[in-house]
């Protein structure tokens, strides 16, 4: 992701094919792509969130990743993320598993730098 010190992580990854799906303030947020489409299958307009939910057209692989604060004590957090995909019909799903065996090491490391990109920042001093 590659996001300026600057910049919310949010707000860069939000400007990619990731869309907000849910948010508890404070607690957990819920973000959503859509991970796969066959060819014949496009959409023809970004999905919104109601869009994402609803789409269960054969297919499609739906991805939302969520990112999950819990009191740790002692002034400490714990921070937690976990991806789900949700493919719309036993064609996808397949394609999709053997897609994800490939990238799984790939994805599982970006989502480590996502939480140690928001450690740091969470960590730095204010000001």
């Amino acid at each position: 992701m590659n996001a300026p010190s600057d910049k919310p992580l949010l707000e860069v990854a939000l400007r990619t094919s990731f869309m907000k799906l849910a948010e508890a303030p404070d607690r957990e947020i819920v973000l959503g792509t859509l991970a796969a489409a066959t060819k014949a299958t496009r959409l023809k307009k970004d999905p919104t969130p109601a869009d994402f939910k609803a789409l269960h057209a054969p297919g499609f692989a739906l991805a939302a990743m969520n990112f999950r604060m819990e009191d740790a004590g002692t002034g400490k957090v714990l921070l937690t993320t976990e991806t789900r995909v949700y493919s719309t019909d036993d064609s996808t799903r397949r394609r999709f598993a053997a897609y994800w065996r490939v990238i799984y090491p790939g994805s599982a490391l970006i989502r480590i730098m996502w939480l140690r990109a928001i450690r740091k920042r969470a960590e730095r001093p204010l000001g």
